[in-house]
């Protein structure tokens, strides 16, 4: 009788220590869904949200409800004491109908002929959980088939993909049209006059003091003339407003001018070539020469 009762005593402790596991398993994860949704929300208010977050509180939920079923098939698996409880009938009832096992007054009915060292096996059914999950990845597949590849309602990865990099070069050729992209290698002059007017103010509020209100060059050199210190052509001077040139007093214009304005400022310079102001600065630098493949200096 006493061995009786520490045998009980020590299965009861046993549950107890999985209850406590399985508890700090579902509150770690339940905390990492609370700080995984909480970014949603500080995501929200600034109106973007992570797609991949989604994604994340998927899995999350799904390894909840795995440990759940799991926990459900198998807890109290242990030989306990038997408590007449009707609630705790109906569970081990539902568990062995799910998990396959017959009940214990009928196990001599399935026990098998084998006998190796005194251990016999049980002719049990296959689990009927197996069998659902294997008849749902066939009609999933079904599905699926008939989905991507019969009806094709469905995009296949490759096609998504196709679809993503079209849809992402055009995004990115409006970011370029716009001036949000604008850089030293895709610049490209403007020659409207909306752009070349925007252009002159832009000039006019900044580049006055060294290069005069005509672009004859004061302490900065003669715009006007055909004669470049760090090159000609539209990229080239793009690239000189843009990081400025420090050692010759010349200010870094990114981050006062955004890529659209500085393009507008240096088309409206480019503009200003053989204008031929008064009191117009000496050349210097070399004489610049475009052509349609290479932009090269020429002395």
């Amino acid at each position: 009788m006493m061995r009786n009762q520490i045998q009980i005593t020590q299965v009861e402790t046993m549950i107890k220590i999985k209850k406590k596991f399985l508890i700090l398993i579902l509150q770690t994860l339940g905390f990492i869904l609370f700080f995984v949704n909480g970014s949603v929300i500080a995501q929200t208010q600034n109106e973007q949200i992570d797609p991949s977050i989604y994604d994340i509180n998927l899995v999350i939920f799904s390894i909840i409800i795995i440990i759940v079923f799991f926990a459900f098939l198998y807890y109290g698996m242990d030989k306990v004491i038997e408590r007449p409880k009707r609630f705790s009938n109906i569970f081990i009832k539902v568990r062995n109908y799910v998990v396959g096992l017959a009940p214990m007054e009928k196990e001599k009915d399935i026990l098998m002929e084998h006998d190796f060292d005194g251990i016999k096996e049980l002719d049990n059914r296959i689990p009927p959980w197996f069998n659902y999950l294997f008849y749902g990845t066939i009609i999933f597949g079904i599905i699926y088939m008939l989905d991507y590849h019969v009806l094709k309602t469905g995009k296949l990865p490759a096609q998504e993909y196709q679809e993503e990099m079209q849809q992402a070069a055009l995004q990115r050729a409006e970011l370029i049209r716009s001036g949000a992209l604008v850089n030293e290698n895709s610049v490209t002059r403007l020659i409207d006059a909306s752009a070349l007017s925007d252009g002159k103010e832009i000039f006019k509020a900044n580049c006055v003091p060294c290069h005069g209100e005509n672009g004859q060059g004061i302490i900065g050199p003669n715009l006007t003339d055909e004669y470049w210190i760090h090159g000609g052509g539209i990229k080239n001077v793009f690239k000189t407003i843009k990081y400025g040139v420090p050692a010759k007093g010349m200010l870094t214009w990114e981050g006062k001018l955004n890529p659209r304005e500085i393009q507008e400022v240096a088309s409206y310079v480019l503009s200003l070539k053989g204008t031929n102001p008064p009191n117009a600065k000496a050349p210097q630098g070399q004489k610049w020469e475009e052509t349609d493949s290479t932009k090269t200096a020429k002395k």
